[in-house]
């Protein structure tokens, strides 16, 4: 069963979406975390049901984070998204520790991946469906710029500031 819920951030409203789970923590697998105006965005679907309680580990989670209190989510993620290649890139940015970046060039190299590869690692770390609590907003240009991030790079920055990265 899906259930999702929404909740404020300083980032805006976030959809949280989830599959019924006997092993994640509250019962809930979480699917997909994303803002308005984000590209790709999830949209609520027929059929699915509102359960914020369903959310509240995951939610209490979310304000540690965003109070400065919380470095490291242990969250639960729903099986079964992205393709083999997408899901080791997603795996790869959980390596990159709270308040740090890290290149698209870096990463790369962490996953073995060639010069050629690094425009599909950016594409897979922008379809990344799990933004904040899998920290793809840790990943910069080479040059130290900030590139690319599916909810804007206004949010990019607020998150990387709340870091102190």
């Amino acid at each position: 069963m899906t259930v999702y819920t929404t909740t404020d951030s300083p980032l805006g409203e976030l959809l949280l979406v989830g599959e019924a789970s006997a092993t994640a923590t509250g019962g809930t697998a979480l699917a997909s975390l994303s803002m308005p105006e984000q590209k790709g965005a999830a949209v609520v679907q027929e059929g699915w049901t509102r359960d914020a309680r369903a959310f509240t580990e995951i939610t209490g989670q979310l304000r540690a984070y965003f109070a400065g209190s919380l470095t490291r989510f242990e969250i639960e993620y729903a099986a079964g998204a992205g393709t083999e290649f997408q899901r080791a890139v997603w795996d790869a940015l959980e390596s990159v520790p709270y308040g740090t970046t890290t290149t698209y060039g870096r990463l790369a190299g962490q996953l073995g991946l060639s010069r050629v590869a690094v425009r599909a690692l950016g594409t897979a770390v922008g379809r990344n469906p799990l933004l904040v609590v899998r920290p793809c907003h840790r990943v910069i240009g080479a040059d130290g710029t900030l590139t690319g991030y599916a909810a804007g790079l206004e949010r990019k920055r607020l998150l990387l500031d709340l870091e102190a990265a």
